[in-house]
């Protein structure tokens, strides 16, 4: 115990000790900004006189995603009142400069002038080698930059450069080539890092390092980076607590997904990162994994991780939970069936509807086509009404019915003889002279059917039995 108040104590002067320094830079920055120098001595827009030296050599590495949160780091130098470009702030503004590939500025933003002390209408159409004294990026590096807009990848570059009042920087160029239509190269748009001061750059970065990892442990998606080896490198809080027993994500790191997922959903995850390694390129799918609670639905988006120079180095992945969206799917499309369902019963109650006209005489009009379905949906609507009303008399009228052939004069006698079955006498009306001709032509028997014309004369002759 006694070792660990020591450590503890031994910590805490650092501490203060790097904090008094602070509060001294801090200071000095305060009072030479107020005679017109820049804050680490030197005149405004200057560069320290012991710079580190530059080999000035741009460093040809294929493009990356992970250049931008190193080269988007605060420049540091500040202007009048710009306290968070001063301390270091990791949600400064960075230096952003656009140029065409004969080296025209497009763009130059407040970074930029806090950088090399030339204003955006001083620097907006001259040539970038005149203002800064360097060409970071050659045609050869523009020329093999060729991953797509939509990828928002990244190349990064080093070389000097020197501010308007002459004083040299070491600066590092986090780039990407923006072309038009036709795939020619537009404008090279950089991202401009002073790394004269280590120590600051040190800092700045550390504190996007911090923001960023803020950023995805407040997403809902589960975000986590692997090494070739399959071993957690990097795990978002999300993740860590979706597990059967939550984890503190430093439990991730170093290990596989054997210890530390669901049992068996290690196996069903390799194949598809090692399809991913091996096709070298984005994939997004749906999968549908069998844990301890129940069968859950995600989105994935799994991709290779690479280095500078192009080589795999990693897997990255985004998972999105979607169980509660394809169970309302689901719950969603049983509703539609029975919807549907209710739909069809309604319908086919609305095809063949049964009137009573009397004490003991029904009505059945038919309309449109009859096939099987609907037949036997006849059959079963009439010998149900006969039953429920002790109905004597039916009338079926295919007035309505667009062709009469061999099938519906089967539904139809078929319906008659089983009406009759009951004691009911059956009425066919609406028989026109070409439909009589074609029941005679089919050779339908309809003994026992009295057949009439019209509807009309069907009621007359089922109101004259049911008064005798």
């Amino acid at each position: 115990m006694m070792r660990e108040d020591l450590s503890e104590a031994g910590r805490l002067r650092e501490e203060n000790a790097e904090l008094r320094a602070r509060v001294a830079a801090l200071e000095k920055a305060l009072a030479e900004r107020s005679d017109g120098r820049a804050p680490d001595g030197t005149a405004r827009n200057g560069a320290p006189s012991n710079g580190a030296p530059s080999n000035g050599a741009p460093s040809n590495g294929a493009p990356s995603n992970g250049a931008a949160l190193d080269g988007a780091a605060s420049n540091g130098a500040a202007s009048a009142g710009d306290d968070a470009a001063l301390d270091g702030s990791p949600t400064a503004v960075p230096a952003v400069i656009y140029w065409r590939p004969d080296g025209t500025v497009t763009h130059w933003n407040d970074g930029a002038e806090r950088l090399f002390g030339w204003s955006a209408h001083e620097a907006l159409g001259r040539r970038l080698a005149d203002l800064v004294a360097a060409d970071p990026v050659s045609p050869d590096a523009v020329r093999a930059f060729d991953s797509p807009r939509v990828e928002s990848r990244f190349a990064a570059a080093s070389s000097e450069a020197r501010t308007r009042e002459g004083h040299a920087l070491l600066c590092r160029w986090t780039y990407a080539v923006l072309r038009d239509d036709r795939g020619d190269a537009r404008e090279i748009a950089a991202i401009v890092d002073d790394t004269s001061d280590q120590r600051r750059r040190e800092r700045t970065v550390h504190g996007r390092y911090q923001m960023l990892l803020q950023l995805v442990d407040n997403a809902r998606s589960f975000i986590f980076v692997k090494d070739i080896a399959g071993r957690y490198v990097f795990a978002n809080r999300a993740y860590a607590q979706s597990q059967p027993v939550e984890k503190h994500v430093v439990e991730f790191i170093g290990r596989d997904d054997r210890e530390v997922l669901f049992p068996g959903i290690a196996e069903a995850l390799a194949a598809k990162e090692q399809e991913v390694m091996a096709g070298g390129r984005v994939m997004q799918f749906e999968e549908a994994l069998q844990t301890v609670n129940g069968l859950l639905h995600y989105f994935t988006v799994k991709f290779p991780l690479h280095d500078e120079r192009g080589r795999p180095i990693g897997l990255g992945g985004i998972v999105t939970e979607i169980t509660s969206l394809r169970r309302a799917e689901a719950e969603r499309a049983a509703l539609q069936e029975e919807i549907i369902a209710a739909q069809q019963a309604t319908l086919r109650e609305l095809s063949t509807p049964l009137i009573p006209l009397a004490d003991g005489v029904v009505a059945m009009p038919l309309v449109g086509t009859i096939d099987t379905g609907r037949a036997e949906q006849i059959m079963e609507t009439l010998l149900s009404g006969i039953s429920s009303q002790g109905a004597h008399t039916a009338i079926l009228d295919i007035t309505g019915v667009r062709a009469v052939d061999t099938h519906v004069a089967d539904a139809l006698t078929r319906t008659a003889r089983a009406a009759q079955l009951l004691g009911t006498r059956v009425v066919l009306t609406g028989v026109r002279p070409e439909v009589a001709q074609t029941l005679v032509t089919l050779g339908v028997d309809l003994s026992g059917i009295t057949t009439l014309s019209t509807l009309q004369s069907g009621i007359a002759h089922a109101m004259r039995h049911a008064r005798r």
